[in-house]
């Protein structure tokens, strides 16, 4: 690491899982922070269980999911269930500055170690509890992923075609985008009010109640028009052609959009002004809306003659918006992501070089730093038991023996 980034010197004790709170934990360490992971081997986090695995084959230390959530971070395994385990856990919440924890509400203080048990340890920690629910309510006890929030605040609802049941997005939205992000500059903010009064505080962020904050449209259409709107697909509410269409090749597709009627005119002479586009059905934009199954099917047939690299350049060189349908491999191989050093390879102890994504933020004068692959189980535990708490080796096989780091 060749310059100073802005989190060196706060350290961090993650006792987040499976999705919103590693990736939060993930910026703070991508920007210095020293994160430390600490995790059990009795109850192992539920990601390191989950493909896709190195070579396709199963194994704790495996998980390509795991792996590019945790970068960056050191990893203990503790017995939380052991009393000298918590003791531990104690002396290192004296020696850091964030607490960050997902479990479902009162977990922690199930375990003695809620933010009124933790203030008393270290009075000025900034502690952030990510509850499914909140930490009050009717709900209070639900469990569930992010899987499950996208159905509770109605993003499933609208993912599909219109009259097709609900399909869902392929990746779990509120726990990569909405959950962290919130959380991550709720801590940032916490951090500089601590920098000036030396207060810590407590932020509590609810998982179904952060991507609301970021989906408002349905249910304000629904208190000022009564209307609940529905699973769209490809389409658009207010123009047409918008969708999704095939090109040569298996499962290979290119996505074009009209918002205009000069829009329009250049798409039919991308066509060759074909015939069929000067019909009634798609004279205007409302007309195209009211016949956009129709459109669609026509364009469709157009379209798939075309290799898509081949289409693509002619509708850009037309001024149609339009852009390819890429999948993993397209994407890891994108010149575009490449030339900007998006994807950064690091050496795991099991699984060798893996692909990572590098923070979007890009800042001249303290980048992010990604120069760590995601701990092994307990990896760190003795270096952490040695630099932090200062236990000499006779003490750490003591009470490796006892079972404390399981």
């Amino acid at each position: 690491m060749s310059h100073k980034l802005p989190l060196n010197g706060i350290r961090v004790l993650d006792f987040t899982w499976v999705g919103a709170g590693p990736i939060t934990t993930q910026v703070l360490a991508e920007y210095g922070a020293e994160v430390i992971k600490i995790e059990s081997g009795t109850r192992l986090d539920y990601l390191r269980l989950l493909p896709p695995f190195k070579d396709g084959r199963a194994g704790v230390e495996r998980s390509g999911y795991f792996s590019n959530r945790n970068p960056n971070k050191k990893g203990i395994s503790l017995n939380l269930k052991h009393r000298r385990a918590l003791e531990i856990i104690k002396e290192l919440i004296r020696k850091s500055d964030i607490i960050c924890e997902n479990f479902t509400a009162h977990t922690m203080e199930r375990w003695g170690l809620g933010y009124e048990d933790v203030r008393k340890i270290k009075p000025d920690i900034i502690y952030a509890g990510m509850p499914l629910m909140g930490s009050d309510g009717p709900h209070v006890n639900y469990r569930g992923f992010g899987v499950q929030v996208s159905s509770l605040i109605g993003i499933l609802h609208l993912t599909g075609f219109p009259e097709e049941e609900p399909f869902g997005m392929g990746t779990n939205y509120p726990d990569h985008v909405p959950n962290p992000m919130h959380t991550a500059f709720a801590i940032l903010a916490a951090l500089r009010h601590k920098k000036k009064t030396g207060e810590g505080q407590y932020i509590e962020l609810s998982q179904i109640e952060a991507p609301l904050c970021v989906l408002p449209t349905p249910i304000m259409d629904y208190m000022i028009n009564g209307r609940v709107q529905n699973r769209q697909g490809n389409q658009h509410l207010d123009f047409a052609p918008h969708g999704i269409y095939p090109v040569q090749g298996k499962n290979r597709w290119i996505a074009l959009a009209v918002q205009s009627e000069d829009e329009w005119q250049s798409l039919k002479a991308a066509m060759g002004m074909p015939e069929w586009a000067e019909k009634d059905a798609f004279a205007a934009n409302a007309e195209r809306i009211a016949n956009q199954t129709e459109l669609n099917e026509i364009i469709a047939h157009w379209t798939v003659n075309y290799a898509g690299d081949d289409l693509l350049r002619l509708l850009i060189k037309a001024k149609v918006r339009a852009g390819l349908v890429k999948d993993a491999r397209d994407v890891l191989h994108d010149p575009q992501l490449n030339y900007r050093r998006h994807f950064v390879y690091l050496d795991h102890p099991e699984m060798g070089y893996h692909v990572y994504n590098y923070s979007p933020v890009h800042m001249s004068k303290t980048p992010a730093v990604l120069d760590q692959a995601a701990p092994l189980l307990g990896e760190h535990t003795k270096q952490v038991m040695k630099d932090l708490l200062n236990l000499d080796e006779g003490m750490f096989e003591e009470m490796k023996k006892e079972g404390v780091f399981d």
